[in-house]
């Protein structure tokens, strides 16, 4: 493997945390919005401040991570991207504002109807932050970012049908990743109703999840061929890995193993990332630009791999400190099935 493809591999790392913790972080202001009127939906947006309270500025951290490697390491790529994709991640960006800030502050506001507003703030950013990142990624996987500044066009790049593909299927996502780790979180503080409600949703997203990932290859295989052949070609063992792996924490669902389908549900959701490398490989923006043609000199790389490696060992172990003290003390009483007094 080159050192461009080391670097890389480590940031796209980077992307599957970030799709993992924020992605969940996400899902759970989708719920935030579908929880209901005020009085019907106040133990569910509980539950959800409770749990996404303690890391949910951390989960950032990793989106920083990547943009800055690729800025580093590839700029040729990053200049494309930040100015033929512009509007939809200057609108995530203005979603990840206003979701942070509508957060932060309806929990120290007492008026009702301040409160509904920053509520409905955090909780509609939350259905469009992940949509537009979907968006991005299907501009790029569809081949409609050329090297340059601006040389993609600026609204057909992310206003197509497999960046509304991607869009659609983020958002989806996101939901199923909060509701599967909401039902462990209800368990675990213990009302036991909740974390039924969630595992309802979990399944029902999931189900249309698999729906529209099953339409969507019949997307990809009109607007994306390139894609295309890739998901079907080298990229179809981690496909099939990732269906296995969503089967199995459906079924995890059902038997409301929720610390167990947590894990299941995880790798579902890296493994369709891994194959979308696998199919996109080993280009950075197909069919334009490789991994290698977009790589900064050796110099800059072996500077950013030794940077990655010493921060890591500094930043991993402790973000793993701060998601498990969250999470550890009762994570057996959450895969037993007992709920605990609070």
């Amino acid at each position: 493997m080159t050192l461009p493809a080391v670097v890389l591999g480590l940031m796209f790392v980077g992307l599957i945390a970030y799709a993992l913790f924020a992605g969940a972080d996400f899902g759970a202001g989708i719920w935030d919005l579908l929880a209901g009127g005020t009085r019907r939906g106040a133990r569910q947006r509980d539950l959800i401040e409770h749990s996404i309270g303690p890391v949910w500025e951390a989960n950032h951290v990793w989106l920083i991570f990547v943009l800055v490697v690729l800025w580093t390491a590839f700029a040729g790529a990053f200049a494309a991207l930040a100015t033929t994709l512009y509007i939809p991640l200057t609108l995530a960006a203005f979603g990840m504002i206003a979701r942070g800030a509508a957060f932060a502050f309806r929990k120290s506001i007492t008026t009702l109807g301040m409160r509904r507003f920053l509520g409905a703030a955090f909780a509609v950013s939350s259905l469009i932050t992940p949509f537009f990142l979907g968006a991005v990624v299907g501009g790029v996987a569809s081949g409609r970012v050329p090297p340059g500044i601006a040389a993609g066009d600026v609204v057909t790049s992310w206003v197509n049908p497999t960046s509304i593909l991607g869009g659609v299927l983020a958002v989806l996502v996101c939901a199923y990743l909060a509701a599967v780790f909401l039902c462990a979180d209800a368990r675990r503080e213990g009302p036991e109703d909740l974390a039924e409600q969630f595992r309802a949703r979990a399944l029902g997203t999931a189900a249309v999840t698999g729906a529209v990932g099953l339409g969507g290859f019949f997307v990809l295989r009109a607007d994306a061929p390139l894609l295309f052949a890739g998901l079907t070609g080298r990229g179809l063992s981690v496909i099939v890995l990732s269906v296995v792996a969503g089967l199995v924490a459906i079924a995890l669902l059902v038997l409301r193993r929720y610390a167990s389908s947590r894990l299941a549900s995880g790798l579902a959701v890296t493994t369709i990332l891994i194959g979308w490398a696998v199919a996109q490989y080993p280009y950075v923006l197909p069919p334009y630009l490789t991994i290698d043609q977009a790589a900064a000199p050796r110099t800059t790389l072996v500077a950013t791999l030794v940077a990655l490696i010493v921060g890591g060992a500094i930043l991993v172990p402790a973000l793993a400190y701060l998601y498990t003290l969250f999470q550890s003390e009762h994570a057996e009483h959450a895969e037993v099935g007992s709920p605990q007094p609070r």
